[in-house]
């Protein structure tokens, strides 16, 4: 089955991964009527196929699906460096907290449990594309040996390239602008998710995590320090 794709290339493509034809039918007709492009797949094997052929600006994808889960569709993205930094909403029912954390852990930007509210669901999707977009500043940050390019939206540590999905890069970006201070999970998500998007505080932890892992890849010194019942901050005895 060949992906259905709506027209005007000028507009952000969204792919959407699900099983459920009505479901998709009806994402189609709201995105669509907020300005989006829209391509749909009905299973695992043809998003990898839709993927291969063309780079959507956002993924909906669902966990359960035919022939390949979410969760593998989701990795396999994180692993190729042509769509590893693709923004990814998952829509799934299970709404246990270790599910969500589970599919944050395997590369999802965002999780949304069914069945959800549509206009949440297109504010998320407007931060995430606003978030991934690329940085209209100039120059260069850094802070010890890390880096970052706002213009190319690159980041080294010790001149090795280090890659960040488009959450993980807003978060580095604004611990190094406000490096030793100390914020809460709710200051983070204020000012990297936005205040006018709902996220579970337990959301922050994840990307935390994936930050550390990126940039403590060679058993570098962990930079982001967590401090107990108060928060993260970008502090290090061995970063000068």
């Amino acid at each position: 089955m060949n992906a259905r794709e709506s027209a005007n290339t000028s507009k952000p493509l969204v792919l959407v991964v699900e099983d459920e034809a009505a479901l998709a039918t009806m994402l189609r007709y709201n995105l669509e009527k907020e300005g989006y492009r829209v391509a749909e797949a009905g299973d695992g094997e043809e998003a990898l196929t839709v993927l291969s052929e063309r780079k959507p600006d956002l993924v909906l994808l669902d966990w359960m699906l035919p022939s390949l889960s979410g969760i593998e569709i989701c990795r396999q993205i994180r692993r190729k460096p042509a769509t590893r930094e693709l923004p990814i909403i998952m829509l799934t029912a299970r709404g246990e907290e270790g599910d969500k954390i589970r599919g944050l852990n395997t590369g999802a930007d965002d999780y949304l449990t069914k069945p959800f509210s549509l206009p949440e669901l297109m504010a998320r999707v407007r931060a995430l594309l606003r978030r991934a977009q690329p940085v209209s500043q100039k120059g260069q940050i850094g802070w010890g040996d890390i880096a970052m390019d706002l213009a190319s939206h690159r980041v080294t540590r010790g001149g090795k390239p280090i890659h960040l999905g488009p959450t993980e890069f807003r978060l580095l970006q604004f611990f190094l602008q406000h490096p030793g201070q100390v914020f809460s999970r709710e200051e983070l998500l204020d000012a990297v998710w936005g205040p006018d998007i709902y996220v579970e505080p337990r959301t922050v932890d994840v990307h935390i995590r994936r930050l550390r892992k990126a940039l403590n890849c060679d058993t570098e010194a962990d930079i982001i320090r967590t401090v107990r019942a108060a928060g993260y901050a970008l502090d290090s005895e061995d970063a000068a």
